[in-house]
């Protein structure tokens, strides 16, 4: 699966913890054909199976479009301190979509696929208030991580062979420096051709 979006729901099982629904998946028991990629509980979130591998969690058949096809699946555990439950799974959705350059436009509900009422607790009655809730949670998170990306990018030391090169950024997970600083930090010949527009570092 090549996922385009994020998908949330609820566990609808007030008594069971992430692990708890882990294990349910592999239970010899269990008959269902369900499943799901994460699921978030108040101490911990568990991923069940491969973020890139299908999950049966949008009830809308298997169609090329359909969210089991194109969604990352994550259940909400209703059990112990939900406001916590719901804080992690605030910083874990913010973290994917961080990594992903994607933004809050990217996560669906279980009833935006199939019309069941999922995530339940977050419906109201129909007014979907705790949903639009959430998200404006996870974009406060998303912007406080990308601050904290942005403060962190000016103060990355790249050492090579021993000597420090203070030109280290880092953005979006990945340390850039200059070819340059690195070309003269260990003795190789630097070329530039503006024609081809390529860069040659050569240690030979």
């Amino acid at each position: 699966m090549s996922p385009t979006t994020i998908t949330i729901h609820n566990t609808a099982n007030e008594k069971s913890s992430a692990a708890n629904e882990r294990a349910w998946l592999t239970n010899q028991s269990n008959k269902v054909q369900a499943s799901y990629h994460i699921v978030v509980d108040e101490r911990e979130a568990i991923e069940c199976i491969p973020l890139n591998e299908n999950a049966w969690h949008a009830g809308d058949g298997s169609g090329s479009a359909s969210g089991n096809r194109t969604s990352i699946g994550i259940e909400i555990c209703e059990s112990g301190n939900y406001a916590k439950t719901i804080d992690n799974a605030v910083t874990l959705i913010a973290q994917m979509l961080l990594v992903r350059g994607w933004g809050v436009d990217r996560l669906r509900r279980h009833w935006d696929w199939s019309r069941k009422i999922c995530p339940r607790l977050m419906y109201d009655g129909g007014t979907w208030s705790g949903w639009y809730a959430f998200k404006a949670a996870v974009q406060g998170r998303l912007n406080e991580l990308k601050k904290e990306d942005v403060a962190v990018s000016d103060n990355v030391t790249v050492i090579v062979n021993g000597k420090s090169i203070k030109d280290g950024k880092l953005e979006g997970g990945t340390v850039y420096v200059p070819l340059r600083a690195v070309g003269e930090a260990i003795g190789a010949k630097i070329g530039w051709d503006n024609k081809s527009k390529t860069a040659k570092l050569d240690t030979q």
